[in-house]
């Protein structure tokens, strides 16, 4: 059955309105290509039109399987890139930093060629001077702006439609508003708030807040929202999922929030979407609210990186 309403109903990203439910296209590099195909066609079909993907998923593998299911793109899809790192497949750690401006325009180079696209729409920046996940040392250390610098050029020459940030401390916010970004990924769930500085600053400014690690993670010293006592007694009172009550809780926590959920599975898209319809009571909200929130795990590694879209 196709849906013609956006899940969760409508918000700007930049100069765009997307679906305030979006998917996370990391998790296609583990399902089979036709079952990457039909999920991709699913999602459309329930009124998704912001799908986040990256260069550097399966080393191009991700890129390549969106263009197979949805080239040529609708007008109102929406794909949002990232840079700052690149696939090592041979490697025993299969990613690496890129965060030299060079490295970024090689990136956005890749993403227009696997995506088969003459400008990607919004491109993030993903910083790494805070954990989650790799941290730049050495010639990977980079001043903001000179990325910025480059990632404004790249808009300039049309080659990118708007810039965001991802993985950053609000003064980082703060500095790269001139280069007038239109979102901020960072890591934000129910149980960790720790960036709710950065995601009132977006608020107050019209820039999209995009949560990674949405529903926390199974990674050590990351909470999972779904096992919450109170998560799960709201859930089983209203017949639905704790993962749904972890998501419709962001969706009404601040109206600039976008959710882009990973998943291989279509049952699983499909109560992503679904999430959007719910419609969380006042005492339901406070009780959410009054949960003891947890800080983000700060620690090195590559997976956190790579796994940040579940």
């Amino acid at each position: 059955m196709t849906s013609t309403s956006a899940p969760g109903g409508t918000a700007p990203l930049g100069d765009r309105s997307v679906a305030r439910v979006g998917y996370g296209a990391m998790s296609l590099e583990s399902v089979a290509i036709d079952d990457a195909v039909s999920l991709l066609h699913r999602a459309v079909e329930l009124g998704v039109n912001h799908i986040d993907t990256a260069s550097f998923y399966g080393d191009g593998e991700v890129n390549r399987r969106i263009r197979r299911a949805l080239a040529p793109y609708r007008d109102d899809l929406v794909i949002v890139s990232k840079v700052g790192a690149r696939a090592v497949p041979d490697a025993d750690v299969p990613l690496a930093l890129a965060q030299k401006p060079a490295e970024l325009r090689a990136s956005v180079e890749l993403d227009l060629d696997g995506l088969g696209l003459d400008q990607i729409p919004v491109v993030n920046l993903r910083r790494a001077d805070i954990g989650p996940g790799l941290i730049a040392d050495g010639d990977q250390i980079v001043d903001l702006d000179d990325q910025l610098a480059e990632l404004i050029a790249l808009r300039d020459e049309g080659k990118i439609g708007a810039i965001g940030i991802s993985n950053v401390a609000l003064e980082t916010v703060q500095r790269a508003v001139g280069a007038e970004i239109v979102c901020v990924q960072n890591a934000y769930s129910l149980l960790d708030r720790t960036h709710e500085d950065c995601l009132q600053f977006c608020a107050d400014n019209d820039i999209a807040w995009v949560p990674f690690f949405p529903l926390g993670s199974g990674f050590a010293g990351f909470p999972k929202v779904a096992d919450n006592p109170e998560v799960v007694r709201i859930a089983a009172e209203r017949g639905v999922t704790p993962a749904q009550i972890g998501l419709a809780w962001l969706l009404a926590h601040a109206p600039n929030v976008l959710l882009i959920p990973g998943t291989g599975s279509v049952g699983h898209l499909e109560e992503n979407a679904a999430a959007g319809a719910i419609t969380l009571s006042e005492s339901d909200i406070a009780d959410l609210d009054v949960i003891p929130g947890q800080t983000s795990a700060n620690g090195d590694g590559v997976q956190p990186f790579l796994d940040e879209r579940r």
